[in-house]
Formats: structure tokens, C-alpha cells, sequence
């Protein structure tokens, strides 16, 4: 019988200065999120250190590990012993020279359940990612769990109206978006919360347009640039969970680390797209054009 709501944690971090820490971090709040009945636990993008992509350093694709690895062992015996489905991120070394941020989905059993590699790939000041991350090549396919069918994005992904959809006719039941996006530390306050704002809306726009919740978790607090070239970056935190129809049903701050922990309606869906048949009234017969980069 399909489930009918899902209670869910997002793991809201600051960085905790070395894997080891950060990896102990993620433990404690997945352990907290399992006491208070969480089913599904959600981390943030690159949450076993640093945002090292601030700049470009060749030494730093040491930091790259396998898929199973480590870090995936570690999410999937916790997995197993709590009996909740975990989506953790990795930066994965595929093959020598060939770098994904890579999302991993560990099933209620322990077992891995899928991975998504991260399709949109952002380059900008003091977000180097095409430096280190290859365009992911699996699609937008959602992943089939213990708790339903996901449908993970990653960072700059969220953004893009077009991965949303895609995971919704997939037949995703909720969107899930780790995330690690912050601000220049020196733009004025109200341009920073311009920011923030413009992040969440999108996303809800993402929730309303596809008749799906939404979670979208993000690291926090200010992280220096190595090379001093930058003033660095505040991330700005602000992790929610929206319903079907954009509302919030629950959020964290954009100043601390944060166990954010809600439960969603899935049945929701079905009286939401018979309310707003956005999928029934696409015009697919006339998107041709999206194929395109651009009409000149």
C-alpha cells in the first residue's frame, strides 16, 4: 500500500574543520533524527569538509573518494542499524581524472539504493566547480526507497525548472536538494537576503509547478577562501521543507547548524493536480524550442 506521509530530517552543518569531525557531526544528528522518528534523513552537498571549491587547486581532488567508499560504508551501516533511508553526498572519484558531487541514496536495509550524479555544474567566482566536477551522465531519474521514489537534485540543479520536472515525470513522490550556497560576505545585508529569498522561491515555484513537497538542505556559516583572493563565503543556511502547493512546513535559520524535522503529507499530491492540472495542460506537442541553447 503506498505510504501515505513521510517524516523527514534535514542535517543543517557548518563545517566541524576535518572529515573525521564532520563525519561524526553527520552521525549525531542522523542518531538524533532517528530518536525523534524520522524515516528519511537528508545531508547537504559536500558535507564531509570544507566548500572546497572556492578555488582551483589541483591537490584538492586528494579529498575524492570511490562509490562504495568510505563514507558510503559509514552512511550504510547507520542505515542498516536505525532502519532509515539516508541521502549523503560525495565528492567521487569515477575513474583517474573523471570527478563527479555526486549525491548517494542508502536504503532502510543498508543497502545503496542509487546515486545521482549532479547535472548542472556551476562556474563563478568563488564557485569553481567545473574545476573539479564532470556534468553528471545518469539523467534525471528518481531512486526507489524503503520510504518511496526520490527525486535528488544537487546545488545548482535547483535552480533549473527543467531537472524538477523531469524528476516528477519520473514519478518522484518528493524533491530532495542537498545544497552548499552562500554569499560574498561584503554584500549589503539586503542583497544577501535578496538572495536567500530568490533561492527558497524558486524552490517552491519548483514545488507548486510539479504538485510535490520539497526539502532542500544547506550547509551554514562563513567559510575563509584558502587563497585569500576572495573574502570568502557565508552560506546562508535558510534549509526548508515545502508542501505541494509551496507552503513551508518547516525552516531553519540563515546563522546556525540546524536538525530541521518535518513530516509530509504525501497523498497530497493526487488533490493538488486535480486542482492545478499543470501536468494534463503542458504542451508537449510545442517545447521543441527547449532543446535549444538559445532562438537567435
Amino acid at each position: 500500500m503506498p505510504r501515505s506521509s513521510l517524516t523527514l530530517a534535514l542535517v543543517q552543518q557548518s563545517d566541524q574543520g576535518s572529515t573525521a569531525a564532520n563525519l561524526e557531526d553527520c552521525e549525531a544528528a542522523i542518531r538524533a533524527a532517528s530518536i525523534r522518528g524520522c524515516e528519511l534523513v537528508l545531508l547537504q552537498e559536500l558535507h564531509n569538509g570544507p566548500y572546497f571549491c572556492q578555488t582551483e587547486n589541483p591537490d584538492l581532488f586528494d579529498l575524492a573518494e570511490s562509490i562504495p567508499g568510505s563514507t558510503t560504508e559509514r552512511l550504510s551501516a547507520l542505515a542498516r542499524e536505525l532502519q532509515l533511508v539516508i541521502v549523503g553526498s560525495v565528492f567521487e572519484q569515477r575513474a583517474p581524472g573523471l570527478y563527479h558531487s555526486t549525491a548517494v541514496v542508502l536504503d532502510a536495509d543498508g543497502a545503496l539504493a542509487g546515486i545521482y550524479r549532479k547535472m548542472h555544474v556551476p562556474d563563478m567566482p568563488g564557485c569553481y566547480e567545473k574545476f573539479y566536477f564532470t556534468p553528471g551522465d545518469l539523467g534525471f531519474n528518481p531512486i526507489d526507497t524503503a520510504v518511496g521514489r526520490l527525486g535528488v537534485l544537487m546545488g545548482w540543479d535547483q535552480w533549473f525548472p527543467e531537472a524538477a520536472r523531469a524528476m516528477a515525470l519520473g514519478g518522484a513522490q518528493i524533491l530532495l536538494v542537498p545544497s552548499g550556497i552562500g554569499a560574498n560576505p561584503n554584500d549589503m545585508p539586503e542583497e544577501q537576503q535578496r538572495r536567500i529569498q530568490s533561492w527558497i522561491t524558486v524552490q517552491r515555484g519548483h514545488a507548486i509547478a510539479n504538485g510535490l513537497s520539497l526539502a532542500a538542505c544547506n550547509r551554514v556559516g562563513y567559510e575563509s577562501d584558502p587563497s585569500g583572493l576572495t573574502p570568502g563565503t557565508r552560506f546562508w543556511g535558510s534549509s526548508f521543507v515545502c508542501g505541494p502547493q509551496g507552503e513551508i512546513l518547516a525552516q531553519a535559520d540563515d546563522q546556525a547548524p540546524k536538525l530541521l524535522v518535518a513530516e509530509v503529507d504525501l497523498t497530497l499530491t493526487e488533490p493538488v493536480r486535480r486542482l492545478w492540472p499543470f501536468l494534463r495542460d503542458r504542451r508537449i506537442d510545442a517545447y521543441d524550442d527547449l532543446e535549444r541553447r538559445f532562438r537567435d
